[in-house]
């Protein structure tokens, strides 16, 4: 059976190949510098890499990751831009009601879609409604209550009395849907960059 080294496989070769670097230098001086340089750029590509994959979800690589201009989601003038995730689609860091949640945008939902977590975070009321509310995704018909967010903040994007459903068939997903895109002046995708640009901007704060 072949280990699974998972995430830990550059730090694995990374082991690896400075000893092996270090051997072949003393023997043979002229590629020193050579080896040298080259062991301080993969360890450069690795830091870039575990960054890149890592600052979603750690606030202080966050930081680090907008240093370097590596933020997924960032703010150029009047525009929110949020570059594509690895998994294909583009996901949003939001505030919903002051929570802060990663966002699925998705221009394939008519309605902004909350998981019961985050509107219970968001002290949200959820009403079952007059009428039962069904809703079609990939997985079938499911039943939903409906919620009414008070304020959505997206960069410079701010969404106010926002209709939302929730519904423990979500899971831990939340999904930014059509009836949020259709508040903004445009939205566009231009290569692997989502761009949103709000009739209003607002400040960051």
């Amino acid at each position: 059976m072949t280990p699974d080294l998972g995430g830990h496989a550059a730090l694995y070769l990374l082991l690896l190949i400075l000893p092996i670097s270090a051997l072949i230098a003393r023997r043979v001086p002229i590629l020193r510098v050579v080896i040298s340089l080259a062991s301080w750029a993969f360890i450069a590509v690795v830091a870039l890499v575990v960054v890149n994959e890592r600052e979603k979800f750690d606030p202080y690589l966050q930081r680090i990751a907008a240093v370097l201009k590596l933020d997924d989601q960032t703010v150029v003038g009047k525009e929110t831009r949020i570059r594509m995730s690895g998994d294909g689609h583009f996901w949003a860091r939001v505030r919903v009601d002051g929570v802060e949640r990663r966002m699925l945008v998705d221009s394939g939902a008519t309605v902004t879609a909350l998981s019961v977590g985050t509107a219970n975070a968001a002290g949200l009321k959820v009403e079952a409604g007059m009428f039962p509310m069904v809703i079609n995704t990939a997985n079938g018909q499911i039943s939903a209550k409906t919620a009414t967010v008070r304020s959505i903040r997206l960069g410079d994007i701010t969404a106010r009395d926002l209709g939302v459903v929730v519904s423990p068939a979500f899971g831990d997903t939340d999904v930014l849907g059509m009836n949020f895109l259709s508040k903004l002046k445009s939205w566009r995708v231009e290569g692997r960059t989502l761009i949103l640009e709000p009739h209003h901007p607002q400040d960051l704060t």
